[in-house]
């Protein structure tokens, strides 16, 4: 455990000497280059944000979101001139009838639970597949900002109470139970579902009864 400390705090302090000048930008910039395919350490870049300064860390989270929702436009573009195609090749056919279905069914959830989610998830084949169906660009940047939201605040949070090496557990954690979390998740998405469907009958009713009495 030690060791990890020290690898952690290190790569934290080479993370805060390049983006700890830009200030809060830094953060929004890795974000946004992260959305947009590089793929940097986001979640690193925000443990080293949250572990310099601890009361900025709501920013770092809204910052964070914001730049992760606006470097996606970048995969939006892709998606909506013509993506189809590319997503073909870098999901199975099933999977992607699966997310075509999904998105035809649940556009804005089909893109907020996944980008809710740290890797392995594959967040970008779901963006992709949202700008396929031609989602339009407000609910795509709004899914992924809530997401990456809430998100990073589960991080945050977990960086402030256990560390900078809670970021090493998080990740060997879903990498083991990853299957585990997203049928939880979907399970939990599903019942709220369930539940606002019935509190909209409900209401529907008494509207029913009111009018006609």
């Amino acid at each position: 455990m030690n060791t990890l400390k020290h690898i952690l705090s290190r790569y934290t302090a080479f993370l805060w000497a390049i983006l700890g000048p830009l200030g809060m930008w830094g953060v929004l910039a890795a974000a946004a280059l992260d959305g947009a395919a590089v793929g940097l350490p986001v979640d690193l870049v925000v443990a080293a944000y949250v572990s310099q300064n601890h009361h900025l860390w709501p920013i770092y989270v809204l910052m964070a979101a914001a730049g992760s929702a606006l470097g996606s436009l970048v995969i939006y573009a892709i998606g909506y001139a013509g993506g189809e195609e590319l997503l073909r090749k870098r999901v199975s056919p099933a999977r992607f009838a699966k997310l075509h279905n999904a998105f035809e069914e649940h556009p804005f959830w089909s893109l907020m639970l996944p980008a809710m989610l740290p890797p392995p998830t594959p967040f970008k084949a779901f963006a992709l597949g949202a700008a396929v169906a031609e989602m339009s660009i407000s609910h795509f940047l709004l899914a992924i900002f809530l997401g990456r939201v809430v998100r990073f605040v589960v991080l945050a949070l977990l960086i402030l109470y256990f560390g900078p090496e809670a970021l090493h557990v998080i990740r060997i954690f879903f990498s083991h139970h990853f299957h585990w979390v997203v049928a939880i998740a979907v399970v939990a998405i599903i019942a709220w579902f369930i539940v606002r469907r019935r509190m909209a009958k409900k209401q529907n009713s008494k509207l029913l009864e009111q009018t006609e009495s």
